[in-house]
């Protein structure tokens, strides 16, 4: 099976913005860099203010300056994996306000740990486009309405 992210134009959704017109940060923590980039354009085209990062270390650099809203955190990262990752975060209370695993664990088990991890949602690869855009849309309605 190989890894081919879908092409970002083929998906022409609605843009979710924030009510004033700013967009909400995301940071995409992705070691293949083609499925990073691929999901930063897809994001890009909703209307989100992306930043990518390849592996725990940058991404915690990277949301310590960007302070994103949403975070896009696979688990299977070359430094450090991302439940450590993930509980840095939020002791640093960097988790924005939406923390999702992006991974290509989806047993139960692996969904108990992301939890105990403190990520808010886990989806499994390959994500589907309009499940996303679902879980981002609650995103965006509580950073717009005064929510953290």
């Amino acid at each position: 099976m190989t890894d081919v992210p879908p092409d970002p134009r083929a998906y022409n959704f609605q843009v979710t913005q924030g009510a004033a017109g700013s967009s909400v940060r995301v940071l995409v923590v992705e070691d293949s860099v083609d499925s990073a980039e691929t999901m930063a354009l897809l994001l890009e085209r909703w209307g989100y203010d992306v930043q990518i990062a390849h592996d725990g270390g940058s991404a915690l650099r990277v949301a310590r300056q960007f302070r994103p809203q949403v975070i896009l955190l696979d688990i299977g990262l070359p430094d450090m994996d991302g439940y450590a990752v993930a509980h840095r975060l939020r002791g640093e209370d960097l988790g924005g306000a939406m923390l999702v695993a992006l991974t290509g664990y989806g047993e139960a088990q692996d969904r108990a740990r992301a939890q105990q991890a403190g990520f808010d949602h886990h989806l499994t690869k390959p994500v589907e486009p309009e499940a996303l855009q679902k879980l981002l849309d609650r995103s965006d309605r509580s950073s717009t309405s005064g929510a953290a």
